[in-house]
């Protein structure tokens, strides 16, 4: 049996950054607990085998932040000397409503100028994880339940080989989604069932997403004076960026727009076929030509997605209370993932701020 004063669920980035935080106030008794057997869980960037460095990484979930909307990450990202560049937005953006015409191209139309990060995003995840000490994370454990009695907690965790551990705490920093917080972990006593509604009907962001990826050897499309962007209501994508390395290979990306249980029914190279016929007919033949193809879909993660992430939502339901405001619970835990960020929700910065929230809550009640 362990102890640690203070648990954190999950190992994405804003339990990561809890850590962090803890560590910079000299806060030792604390444990990141995780149940993927890698660290990021949204943050997840992938290096082809063909590539000549890590600088040639293709984000699978988070992938931007932006400079002037949110200072506290971009402060973060330049305080750690990460390396970052503007997303590609030189060209035409093409708008595609319907297959059977060519996509309508407007001129000199960019949005809020976004930001990448050298080497995908992964960077700020193993930066921040440098300061943690490995003793401190625990890899591929899924906590099962929180039992409560008195001011102790008993954090049942379960590995990979099916193993039990049981860890004593005092604090619960959730630093994963709310659905999949209800969804996975057994609370005993029970949540307050206003608190557990709440959580329930709070989106998660990435979880409803797919993204597709075809990487090639030179971005053609700048050739044709294309910024490499696509809006419209076409499937299977209906979202299209340039995700191209800065000194490597080019790229484009995708988000497919198919409903889950439209693409569930088509295995990854029947999509992959689909996505690619579509980036033919709007950037020429070259498109058909990938020396390499991924799809990445998040409502296929359990860690990620539940049932009710199928439908991707646009309509924010509010910020969830982070900490039940009454019962049992309300001393002991405190929920940081991105979705209770106040001013930040569903974004990298969003992590950011409700970490800073949650630590401030825990240390106070230490």
């Amino acid at each position: 049996m362990t102890q640690s004063k203070i648990v954190i669920i999950g190992a994405g980035l804003s339990g990561l950054y809890a850590a962090y935080l803890l560590e910079l106030q000299g806060i030792k008794d604390y444990l990141v607990v995780e149940a993927r057997d890698r660290l990021g869980g949204r943050v997840h960037s992938i290096v082809i085998d063909e590539a000549k460095s890590k600088n040639e990484a293709f984000d699978m979930g988070a992938t931007w932040f932006w400079e002037k909307q949110q200072p506290e990450l971009t402060h973060l990202i330049n305080k750690f000397g990460l390396e970052s560049f503007y997303q590609y937005e030189e060209g035409d953006l093409l708008i595609d409503r319907t297959s059977s015409r060519e996509a309508l191209r407007l001129q000199g139309v960019q949005t809020s100028p976004a930001r990448r990060l050298q080497g995908g995003m992964y960077q700020l995840i193993e930066k921040i994880a440098s300061y943690i000490p490995p003793e401190k994370i625990l890899l591929g454990h899924q906590v099962k339940s929180l039992s409560r009695s008195n001011d102790e907690i008993d954090v049942e965790l379960i590995n990979q080989m099916d193993q039990s551990l049981i860890l004593k705490s005092s604090q619960i920093l959730l630093a994963v989604p709310p659905r999949i917080s209800l969804n996975t972990i057994s609370f005993h006593p029970s949540l307050p069932e206003q608190f557990t509604q709440q959580w329930q009907q709070t989106n998660t962001w990435m979880a409803a997403h797919a993204k597709y990826f075809a990487v090639y050897p030179k971005a053609f499309w700048r050739d044709q004076n294309l910024s490499g962007a696509v809006h419209g209501t076409v499937t299977p994508l209906f979202e299209i960026h340039d995700a191209s390395s800065t000194d490597g290979f080019a790229a484009l990306f995708g988000f497919i727009g198919a409903p889950v249980s439209a693409r569930n029914q088509l295995s990854n190279e029947q999509l992959s076929l689909l996505c690619r016929k579509q980036l033919v007919r709007l950037f020429g033949k070259e498109a058909n030509f990938p020396i390499k193809e991924f799809i990445h879909d998040w409502t296929l993660d359990p860690l990620t997605a539940t049932s009710a992430d199928e439908v991707a939502s646009l309509i924010s339901n509010g910020i969830p209370d982070s900490t039940p405001p009454y019962g049992d619970w309300q001393n002991s835990i405190v929920a940081i993932s991105s979705e209770f960020s106040p001013n930040h929700q569903g974004y990298l910065a969003g992590a950011i701020e409700s970490a800073t929230l949650g630590i401030q809550i825990a240390i106070e009640r230490l």
